[in-house]
């Protein structure tokens, strides 16, 4: 059997065992009440399936990946099935944000059906508020005598729609969540892809799931912007109606506090749509629980403390993540085949200019006329140029000038007469043995006699006057060396002193750039 085949079935196997071992725990209702409910029974059933379908998944891809390092030749098939099920990862959570939202909205109607069903029925056959489940009367501060008492009717029923859209927005932050982490695990398998083709396969898969995940959070901007500011003025209106001015100047400082970190956060993170729900929600949230403690609501402070909770596992801060473009070009070392490498049946390619990146060739000829294969003597790799007319003939690809020019020593071993080391940068040619040598840089300047007898002592004074510290050196049986001097002017004050001092000899005397 094909061993990339075995991998893959293994891999599934694990993900379905794993799966099918816990897909028969039992769930319990979230809230008390909705036991019999059988829609959402049958979804937290789902719900903890595609957990567990997904972390299944997720633990057979650390596999997987641990195959890719250890299996390069395989390396290709092992990048293509962790893409494969990066994209189921996402498409469980993409599916679980579904179910989670439908579950908030079951649950939310039914507090709200049985807290209304409560005030609206006290008659002697109604249930005692005492016996109604504690879930059932914390999960909705607003349904509280005080807000009901002391708000508009307008107000009032902005603030209860307000209330009803928190399931709705908390399901768009989680659904951002999972597809931020899709994102990740997309960016960490982009720098296992080998080819160009999978690299732009996946750029696009990564350019649709941000795309996707730009809208929800438009959508979560949308949904909290409208809650917050709905909760604010009905809790303002409130507290200012009851005259509670200290809690009111409570929270316009915690507020003032909160705005200064999300403007802090500012395009430093993934989303600023998540980082502002987030920071303003457990602003909120401490809001709602001194509210509820100074009327001692104490079945509401149980309920904002398990929301405290949960938002504090949320974190807003989640990196940035892209795929930046990455270069493929296959560089190839240079070889002497003992048998021809082209034929008419398998020709000499052309040569492919790669837009981006830098790679070094062996121009070996440029000729009048195509030529044939037997003229580069079995040398591979090879490419051509077809440009005007004429045949431009390259061998190898190098990533750098070194190992091209190493390459051109050994073709002139093998007999080409005139290799020449060519460079791509960007699509941009040079011939780099065409270019001129750099100019040296000047590190200083010397002066020169030459002659036979050429320097005196009456020269030697006249320098040591100028120069006490000049040195002064024979070279050879006819040439002195005096200096170094770090200007021109210098050495040429030191050969009018030479010159002045010559008494009548005719040495050369001459200033001399000492390159570096």
């Amino acid at each position: 059997m094909n061993p990339m085949r075995t991998i893959c079935i293994t891999f599934f196997a694990l993900v379905c065992a794993a799966t099918a071992a816990r897909a028969q725990q039992p769930v319990e209702a979230r809230i008390a009440g909705l036991e019999r409910n059988e829609e959402y029974m049958a979804l937290l059933r789902e719900e903890a399936l595609l957990q567990q379908r997904e972390d299944s998944i997720a633990a057979a891809v650390v596999r997987v990946r641990a195959l890719l390092r250890d299996d390069p030749e395989n390396g290709r098939q092992h990048a293509q099935q962790i893409m494969q099920s990066e994209n189921r990862i996402f498409e469980v959570r993409t599916k679980k944000g579904r179910v989670l939202d439908r579950i908030n909205t079951i649950e939310q109607e039914w507090v709200l059906a049985n807290l209304d069903a409560d005030a609206a029925h006290r008659s002697d056959t109604a249930p005692e508020p005492s016996r109604l489940p504690d879930s059932l009367k914390v999960r909705n501060l607003v349904k509280n005598r005080p807000f009901a008492r002391h708000l508009p009717a307008a107000d009032y029923a902005a603030l209860q729609r307000a209330q009803r859209a928190e399931p709705r927005a908390e399901a768009a932050a989680a659904r951002f969540a999972a597809g931020h982490a899709a994102l990740a695990e997309l960016e960490r398998a982009f720098d296992s892809v080998r080819t160009e083709e999978e690299a732009f396969a996946l750029k696009e898969r990564f350019a649709e799931l941000e795309a996707r995940n730009r809208r929800t959070a438009d959508t979560l901007s949308a949904l909290w912007n409208d809650i917050f500011d709905n909760k604010s003025y009905a809790y303002d209106y409130l507290l200012e109606a009851l005259r509670k001015e200290a809690l009111l100047d409570r929270q316009s400082a915690r507020l003032s506090e909160t705005l200064r970190e999300v403007s802090s956060l500012q395009g430093r993170t993934a989303s600023d749509e998540l980082v502002d729900y987030v920071l303003r929600k457990r602003m909120l949230v401490e809001y709602e629980r001194s509210i509820a403690e100074t009327f001692e609501l104490d079945a509401a402070c149980d309920s904002l403390q398990v929301v405290r909770e949960r938002l504090a596992r949320l974190d807003c801060r989640l990196p940035k993540v892209s795929v930046a473009d990455r270069i493929f070009i296959p560089y190839d070392t240079l070889v002497f085949s003992p048998r021809p490498l082209y034929t008419a049946q398998n020709p000499i390619p052309p040569c492919k200019i790669y837009e981006r990146g830098t790679i070094y060739r062996v121009l070996l000829g440029t000729f009048q006329s195509k030529r044939p294969v037997s003229t580069f003597r079995n040398t591979a790799p090879l490419c051509y140029l077809e440009e005007g007319g004429r045949w431009r003939y390259f061998a190898g690809g190098f990533a750098t000038a070194a190992e091209a020019q190493e390459a051109q020593a050994r073709l002139k071993k093998r007999g080409f007469l005139r290799p020449e080391v060519v460079v791509w940068i960007d699509g941009e040619y040079r011939n780099l043995s065409q270019e001129p040598l750099p100019t040296a840089t000047v590190a200083g300047y010397r002066v020169e006699v030459v002659g036979s007898d050429a320097l005196t002592d009456a020269m030697r004074r006249a320098v040591q006057a100028l120069y006490p510290a000049a040195e002064v050196s024979r070279v050879g049986a006819a040439l002195f060396v005096i200096g170094t001097f770090e200007t021109r002017e210098e050495a040429e004050r030191a050969v009018e002193a030479l010159r002045g001092a010559a008494e009548g000899a005719s040495p050369e005397i001459k200033t001399v750039e000492i390159a570096e």
